[in-house]
């Protein structure tokens, strides 16, 4: 007997993403399970029909994991991360400056004018901010407000934060550390220009997040990604596009930098209410 449809949601951050899920929904169809996804314009309206049960997965950002997991635990049910790529674990970002600039050490940056994301990216802003105010350091923040509601998933708001700092406008600029390396190699940030003045912590990024307990379905959707190999020459193109060569259990043990970031913000309530003033997606 066949399993009810595993109904998934994914933010439409890039036109990519009809590419990569529609190939997906093929490949898994053809393995026994009944898959279809819905897209979003932002991350808050999936997160609120996950928890809500309108939908029985979610490609979630770091920061909607955490509204997720907030939101269930208020209704009195739970999230669970089922997967993840291997590409969102053990991240860091960076605070990076001119070659040529006066700022040697985290603490010379106090005072600084220093450029980062949107208000909801967590690689580019919430996260790289927390280590400052951590390290006591205050800053003039500069913030580069690209796709609000896509939780810095666009990677818009930090390309244009590295081209503040160069054009001299922001005395640094927050970045996740692979972006670092893909801003050199595209020619926003010159090779050799630059400097890194400050490295978080590791921490985690996106994951898939279920409903608990799980279907059926759920279940063997998991199994299905899990099973996917880089080998196979129907998904390999795909998991090129959305940046794997594998999918992972889900762990929520690198949220910790994140969930302090946001409380210290007050970016969401303990309930997973959006309590940011400044924040519209």
């Amino acid at each position: 007997m066949s399993t009810p449809t595993v109904l998934m949601g994914a933010v439409a951050y890039d036109p990519k993403v009809v590419t990569i899920w529609e190939g997906f929904r093929a490949w898994l169809r053809g393995r026994g399970l009944d898959f279809d996804f819905v897209l979003y314009s932002h991350y808050e309206r999936q997160v609120e029909d996950l928890v809500a049960g309108r939908i029985d997965a979610a490609w979630n950002s770091p920061l909607a994991w955490l509204r997720a997991e907030r939101l269930a635990a208020a209704n009195g049910t739970a999230v669970r991360a089922l997967t993840m790529r291997d590409t969102d674990q053990d991240l860091t970002s960076i605070v990076v400056v001119r070659a040529d600039s006066p700022a040697r050490q985290v603490a010379d940056l106090a005072g600084m004018v220093v450029a980062v994301g949107a208000v909801d990216s967590p690689q580019a802003t919430l996260i790289p901010l927390g280590h400052l105010a951590a390290a006591g350091v205050e800053v003039d923040v500069r913030r580069f407000d690209v796709g609000v509601g896509l939780h810095g998933d666009h990677i818009g708001g930090e390309r244009d934060a590295a081209r503040a700092l160069v054009a001299g406008e922001v005395d640094a600029a927050c970045m996740i550390d692979a972006n670092h390396l893909a801003f050199v190699k595209e020619g926003t940030l010159p090779p050799e220009g630059t400097r890194i003045i400050a490295q978080t912590a590791r921490y985690d990024h996106c994951n898939m997040t279920v409903r608990e307990p799980e279907s059926a379905g759920v279940q063997l959707f998991g199994t299905l990604l899990l099973g996917m190999s880089y080998a196979d020459p129907q998904v390999r193109p795909l998991l090129d596009l959305e940046g794997l060569t594998a999918w992972k259990d889900g762990r929520t043990s690198g949220y910790d930098l994140l969930a302090r970031a946001v409380d210290a913000t007050g970016f969401f309530s303990p309930d997973g209410r959006v309590t940011a003033t400044d924040y519209r997606p």
